[in-house]
């Protein structure tokens, strides 16, 4: 087992990865910006590094300083968390090349998976059903001849992407040149990758992910389904487990497929293969987060079992203890990711100081974050806050968990999500599990999100 892990990352999954390491006797190093100076994760580590500035281009991302503060700290392993440097392929290489343990998959699994079109063909080779698709698509003369092969409506996706970037929909082929533009230009300001794929857009269709965990000698498990349908933007804002509408036997066919399927490209590691299911329950593979998920603990409660622990025993060569018979599911699980955003004006990122901040408490509760009271929210990174996870006997229970936490949930001194959360646990079609993909737009008015309403 590793000595010393150091975090390549910052915020709540920082917290995270420390807590775990130190449970596990695990020296933690945790690297910062100056604009991270006074945060939580600085605070409780064994050892804190300063990387650089605020702008993560200086700092969570320049690999120099953060393998220099590796050297430094003596640290045997790299754990990349989420975002940033956590799907980078040269970045693992010159961990491997180093001898440093990178916490995910191998290299060439990530080259694999990491990339949408390639993944796909991977996928599909492995016996993955699929929605139709183009190869990449890289100018708008090839992009309007793969529009008349796929048809509409079809979605437009970042090959690079991620955090829902650079994706767009296209109903009708007048609007096509506009939106591909669209899409292209904010694929190579966040990737700095413009290409484009294309795939047949598939309506009313719920967005589910299977966990899975595989180890260095090939044994592999999954850890069931997560239903992420609730999103804005093709962000995610709720998550729960198990899927309303997903059968045991579906769950199980979905999951071993998933499993053999990675086996079959090399993956190690933890990763999360994301599906779209319709209305007939017919699923289709769209890609692979090849990483720990922001939504991780939804697994965690429904299984009883720790992925950042499992990261870190397979990362260190341990084999898998886990055997798929294993794997039970208790009760149910939702996650309410809450951002600094104000979603009346389209979810527009905040910045500022937390005058006040008093988490939620109870049997069942549990809240992932890096804030205090005090703390000043810098305008450089994600707007994620905190994870509000609660668990319950039935799905009925954990809504009303859900509800009652959000209401003690004390979070001034900026706008927050907490208020369109409570709305949204509270809306019919939330309550029967009748959500999918497009329901928050679709849901705009009586959700309070008249911006939102108008721009649909």
């Amino acid at each position: 087992m590793f000595h010393t892990i150091l975090i390549a990352n910052r915020g709540e999954i920082a917290l995270r990865i420390i807590r775990a390491c130190r449970e596990m006797g695990i020296r933690s190093v945790i690297v910062y910006s100056d604009a991270d100076r006074d945060s939580l994760p600085v605070r409780l580590a064994d050892e804190s590094i300063c990387i650089g500035p605020g702008p993560s281009s200086k700092s969570y991302l320049h690999v120099p300083n953060i393998l220099s503060a590796a050297m430094l700290s003596h640290a045997e392993a790299i754990h990349p968390g989420y975002g940033f440097l956590s799907e980078n392929m040269s970045f693992s290489e010159i961990c491997a090349d180093m001898g440093i343990a990178f916490i995910g998959p191998p290299a060439h699994a990530m080259a694999i998976m990491g990339d949408k079109v390639s993944a796909r063909a991977a996928m599909k080779q492995a016996g993955l059903p699929m929605l139709p698709g183009t190869p990449v698509v890289r100018t708008l003369s090839a992009g309007l001849e793969a529009m008349k092969e796929i048809g509409f409506p079809l979605m437009l996706k970042a090959v690079a992407g991620g955090g829902g970037r650079g994706i767009r929909l296209v109903q009708r082929p007048e609007d096509f040149e506009r939106t591909f533009l669209l899409a292209q230009n904010e694929a190579r300001e966040a990737f700095r990758d413009d290409g484009i794929y294309f795939e047949r857009y598939l309506a009313r269709a719920r967005h589910i992910e299977i966990q899975i965990l595989v180890d260095h000698f090939g044994h592999g498990v999954h850890l069931g389904e997560r239903n992420c349908s609730c999103q804005r933007r093709n962000q995610k804002v709720l998550e729960e487990a198990p899927s309303p509408l997903l059968s045991p036997e579906l769950r199980n066919e979905i999951g071993t497929k998933a499993v053999k399927a990675v086996q079959a490209v090399g993956y190690r590691n933890a990763g999360t293969l994301e599906f779209l299911v319709d209305e007939q329950n017919r699923y289709y593979f769209m890609e692979m987060n090849t990483r720990l998920q922001v939504e991780h603990p939804v697994t965690e409660q429904v299984t009883h079992l720790d992925l950042v622990k499992e990261q870190i025993r397979i990362a260190a060569g341990l084999p898998l203890q886990l055997q798929q018979q294993d794997i039970q599911f208790h009760g149910h699980v939702i996650e309410c990711r809450i951002t600094a955003e104000d979603a009346e004006a389209d979810f527009r990122p905040q910045t500022g100081t937390v005058t006040q901040y008093i988490p939620p408490g109870g049997p069942g509760v549990r809240v992932d974050s890096y804030l205090y009271t005090g703390y000043e929210v810098p305008p450089h990174y994600d707007s994620l806050l905190a994870k509000l996870i609660v668990w319950g006997d039935t799905r009925e229970e954990a809504i009303a968990k859900a509800k009652r936490a959000l209401n003690e949930f004390i979070i001034e001194g900026l706008p927050t999500t907490i208020p369109f959360l409570q709305r949204l646990l509270a809306h019919p079609g939330f309550v029967a599990g009748e959500t999918y993909t497009r329901f928050i737009q679709e849901e705009a008015i009586a959700l309070g999100l008249e911006k939102i309403a108008r721009a649909v």
